[in-house]
């Protein structure tokens, strides 16, 4: 099932997020990295503020928590971006990240893409993406935390208004 993220869904956030970040980035980002970076994303105070401001859905699989996403709603250029999509590892490859996918999509009315940033060698993610109809639009390198990363940015084309 997927559902919009309350307040009480904010400590399960955080352990899926610290899992899955640990998870995909073990060989990619240094952990001290990612600690202060999951710090900063997932505070409390941070995620309560998604929760009010953008798309912050959660999937459950027999009533617990095993996965999120989080979108920016549309703005006024038809933009918006899928700012995080983490499903705890036992729950990966049985659907859940395209049900959270399409469930954002689902709530955004109209507008024209769908911007995602990937690190570049986050090969799992970068499939997920192409296979659901994501174009990678370029690879640019960057500073995440002080740490030099690659990153790749998708677009997706979003429902347009039929006038």
């Amino acid at each position: 099932m997927i559902r919009a993220t309350t307040l009480k869904d904010i400590t399960t956030i955080q352990q899926i997020a610290r899992i899955s970040w640990n998870d995909t980035y073990k060989d990619i980002i240094p952990e001290n990295v990612q600690e202060i970076f999951l710090e900063k994303a997932y505070s409390p105070m941070m995620l309560a503020k998604r929760i009010e401001k953008t798309i912050f859905l959660v999937a459950e699989y027999k009533g617990e928590t095993i996965g999120f996403a989080n979108f920016t709603y549309v703005d006024e250029d038809g933009d918006a971006e899928l700012t995080a999509i983490y499903v705890l590892p036992e729950f990966q490859k049985m659907g859940y990240g395209r049900k959270l996918l399409e469930a954002g999509v689902n709530h955004m009315s109209v507008g024209k893409q769908l911007f995602v940033y990937v690190e570049s060698k986050n090969e799992s993610a970068r499939i997920f993406y192409e296979r659901y109809g994501f174009e990678c639009l370029e690879e640019f390198d960057e500073y995440f935390e002080g740490h030099p990363l690659s990153t790749a940015k998708y677009l997706y084309p979003l429902k347009t208004p039929a006038y």
